[in-house]
């Protein structure tokens, strides 16, 4: 029996608001267009959403949605190449958490990124060895349930639990019929009670509990 989990990236795996936030400002000064600044905790009420709805809920309401497309294409240039350079912070204890779940569960990750943002992660921390596969729309085109469930599909997986920290993550997994567990140390909570963690560490006994 093939057993996984699947993760979120932001606000579960590693804290990037506050690098995010960096990078998009800095883009953001760059056009000189407009007084927008973002905080650390801006974004942390962003992620989750889909990149063009970050867009529209931090710029100016005045703008063509061509023009706050071009606006997220640029933050995300910065972003990219911040990321590459400088990383963001990783959970307490994730590597080795990870290696330890590794031995009983096949590990996935499916973020509501632009394709390259997961790349960039496994490239800086040296994870690619550590999880089989991973979904986002800016390569599908499909919204977070469906690359939930196509993960689990293309993997052959009998039983599998998605680890997530907004309620958007929550809706998500609900949809494409999974357990949900609740990443209480991330950047938000869903509206029903959930089973959850507030340590990465302690992902390995819930997990064996709901799978």
């Amino acid at each position: 029996m093939k057993k996984g989990i699947l993760f979120d990236l932001d606000g579960t795996l590693w804290d990037s608001a506050g690098a995010v936030a960096r990078s998009w400002n800095t883009a953001l000064a760059a056009l000189d267009e407009f007084q927008v600044r973002i905080t650390r905790c801006d974004m942390m009420r962003f992620m989750g959403n889909l990149l063009f709805d970050i867009g529209r809920m931090m710029l100016p309401k005045h703008l063509s949605n061509e023009r706050v497309q071009q606006i997220v294409d640029l933050c995300i240039e910065y972003e990219h190449a911040y990321l590459r350079a400088h990383g963001a912070p990783l959970y307490e204890n994730l590597v080795g958490t990870l290696t330890e779940l590794k031995k009983d569960y096949s590990l996935y990750i499916v973020s509501n990124c632009q394709a390259g943002y997961i790349e960039i992660f496994l490239d800086y921390f040296k994870l690619w060895d550590v999880f089989e596969d991973y979904e986002c729309p800016g390569r599908t085109g499909l919204l977070k349930a469906d690359n939930i469930r196509l993960v689990c599909e293309r993997n052959h997986l009998d039983a599998a639990v998605y680890v997530g920290d907004t309620d958007g993550d929550y809706n998500a997994t609900c949809k494409a019929g999974l357990p949900f567990i609740h990443a209480a140390y991330g950047y938000g909570k869903p509206h029903d009670p959930t089973p959850s963690v507030r340590r990465f560490d302690a992902l390995p006994q819930i997990v064996k509990e709901i799978l």
